[in-house]
């Protein structure tokens, strides 16, 4: 299938054989469905925490975070395409749909309207009288082409999101304005950002811009690291008949592979607390608090977690072997880790118990903020059956659902809430382990796309995703935040809604 050319182009890639030869096989037999049980909901799968709790939680978070090591990962390298859509479409060919008339009538609350300003009367344009002439296909041209902001062209992270007396600010600074709040320990807040490699210069020049006054308002020192998506993480494209896609030169077409290859970014960075949200999923400062304390809540309760699985695995190394350490065991594992053992588990000795639960208890752990569901898109939280026979929490995806099985559809559409990126890890293990984050996903879960290019259509596939696949075999435990939480920006008149406007 391979020629010799092939065979150098996907060494340089940096991915094995047997790697590309999986995931032709994945083409040719799609990949497995997962069975989810029921949904997970508060009470059954969800920590449900009291505003007496969280206010002691996030004392002990206080507590503890100058003797941890925390991090704060962000998602940065989406382009803002998809958030111009109807402005691309009303600017080439004057299409309007009932965004564009919203967009017009409160263009002067965006935050960007003052760069905006400035860009068109550079070119001796003045955007008042653009506004009342209602030539609005001008003003959405400079917005969205390099002959004015090149918002159209440039990832969410660097687009002006939100107003302040002192200036605008993007999703990168109110990044770092999160990351003084919640992952500063004694007085360092280490920051790492996943770019795409046309962007990374800008990203850097932003933050070296911003840094200082940032630093001297909220007495921190920040350590901002990037990273870009790997090439060994992209998959290869085939044909419809599975072949090898080939690109005009006769060269193998490779694709990224979604946000599930960035697990190798997130394995190359280290943190007893990893604190993981989108880059668009920010709000104003007055609406920040709520953020903070359940930040710290994940926290704390992940620090909780991982300090009694830190104990037992103490008392088992130790060589304690009673009935009364396998009940104690048993207990939080079912109630504490949600995850139900295989069915042949109490025909074992108490060796072979205690051997199971200390390797399944010294895996990555993650805690997932679950919020209400209103109808985003978005992974549930469920109780799924896993291949090694285990029954436990899984975020799962509707395209992971065979939802031609009328009863597996009727399951997923019972989810209370969703994960909305909003996740707090621990990349070390007992002793201070750093895990191998590879070990530990599932590769037989995925996703397979139709696309095109140069007029043929191809078929792609994405790599098991960060927060269901790539993180199937982790400690998991859902709780529900509350919705202010999440204030994504989908579409740039989001913007515009009271929670990006405070």
């Amino acid at each position: 299938m391979f020629t010799e050319k092939d065979l150098a182009q996907i060494e340089k890639q940096g991915i094995s054989l047997e790697t590309i030869q999986q995931q032709i096989s994945h083409f040719e037999t799609g990949f497995p469905f997962l069975k989810v049980l029921k949904a997970a909901t508060v009470g059954d799968g969800i920590v449900r925490v009291s505003e007496e709790e969280s206010a002691a939680l996030v004392d002990e978070f206080d507590a503890q975070a100058k003797n941890v090591s925390l991090l704060k990962f962000v998602p940065a390298s989406g382009a803002a395409t998809r958030m111009f859509k109807s402005l691309f479409a009303f600017k080439d060919d004057g299409k309007s749909d009932k965004s564009i008339p919203e967009f017009s009538e409160r263009i002067r609350d965006f935050a960007f309207f003052e760069d905006l300003k400035t860009a068109m009367a550079n070119d001796g344009v003045d955007i008042e009288t653009a506004i009342s002439g209602g030539n609005y296909q001008q003003i959405a041209d400079y917005i969205l082409s390099g002959k004015g902001l090149d918002y159209g062209n440039l990832p969410k992270g660097l687009l002006k999101f939100h107003n302040y007396e002192e200036g605008a600010r993007t999703p990168v600074e109110e990044h770092l304005v999160e990351g003084a709040n919640y992952a500063n320990a004694n007085g360092v807040v280490r920051l790492h950002f996943t770019v795409s490699p046309e962007h990374r210069s800008r990203f850097e020049a932003l933050i070296e811009a911003v840094r200082p006054a940032f630093e001297e308002k909220y007495s921190v020192t920040y350590e901002v690291s990037f990273s870009e998506q790997k090439p060994s993480t992209d998959t290869i494209s085939v044909n419809m008949d599975n072949t090898p896609f080939r690109n005009a030169d006769g060269s193998l077409l490779f694709r990224p592979a979604g946000h599930g290859a960035l697990l190798a970014n997130l394995d190359d960075q280290d943190g007893d607390v990893v604190f993981i949200k989108n880059i668009d999923n920010v709000v104003p400062d007055s609406l920040k608090d709520t953020t903070f304390t359940y930040k710290k809540v994940l926290g704390a309760l992940l620090l909780k977690y991982r300090q009694q699985i830190f104990d037992f695995l103490t008392r088992i190394e130790a060589g304690e072997n009673s009935d009364s350490l396998i009940s104690e065991l048993s207990e939080f594992y079912e109630t504490t880790m949600f995850t139900q053992p295989t069915k042949d588990f109490w025909m074992l000795s108490n060796t072979e118990k205690l051997a199971y639960f200390a390797m399944k208890l010294d895996r990555p752990v993650r805690l997932c903020g679950m919020v209400k569901n209103v109808g985003e898109p978005g992974g549930g939280p469920f109780w799924a059956a896993n291949p090694d026979g285990t029954t436990s929490l899984q975020v799962v995806e509707s395209a992971q659902i065979d939802m031609d099985d009328a009863a597996q559809k009727a399951l997923f559409d019972t989810a209370t809430h969703f994960n909305p990126v909003d996740l707090v890890c621990s990349l070390r293990g007992y002793k201070g382990k750093k895990f191998e984050l590879m070990s530990y996903r599932d590769s037989n879960t995925g996703f397979i796309t139709q696309k095109s290019k140069d007029g043929k259509d191809l078929k792609a596939q994405e790599l098991p995703g960060l927060w269901n696949g790539s993180m199937s075999d982790w400690n998991t435990v859902f709780v529900e935040v509350p919705l202010i939480t999440f204030n994504p920006v989908k579409t740039v008149n989001d913007l515009l809604r009271k929670e990006h406007q405070a």
